[in-house]
């Protein structure tokens, strides 16, 4: 079974320098937000494209960033 792990070293969040928990977390977030989104934001390209590229992109634009973030170690 693979489980995906992300490594952040050189962050400032904590005494150690790396973070491990936040970025596989934050990327567990993303999947789980992109298999939901992306198909959605798909139907949506085909009436409304701007509307569409933004549904797509909030799994990177937010969902990541956040969850990643909330998390320093």
């Amino acid at each position: 079974m693979f489980f995906p792990c992300c490594v952040q070293c050189g962050t400032q969040d904590n005494p150690c320098r790396c973070k491990f928990v936040g970025p596989t977390l934050g990327f567990v977030g993303f999947a789980i937000a992109a298999i939901i989104e992306w198909p959605v934001g798909a139907v949506v390209y085909i009436f409304k494209h701007s509307k569409g590229r933004r549904i797509m992109g909030h799994p990177v634009n937010v969902v990541y960033p956040k969850v990643s973030s909330c998390i320093p170690f």
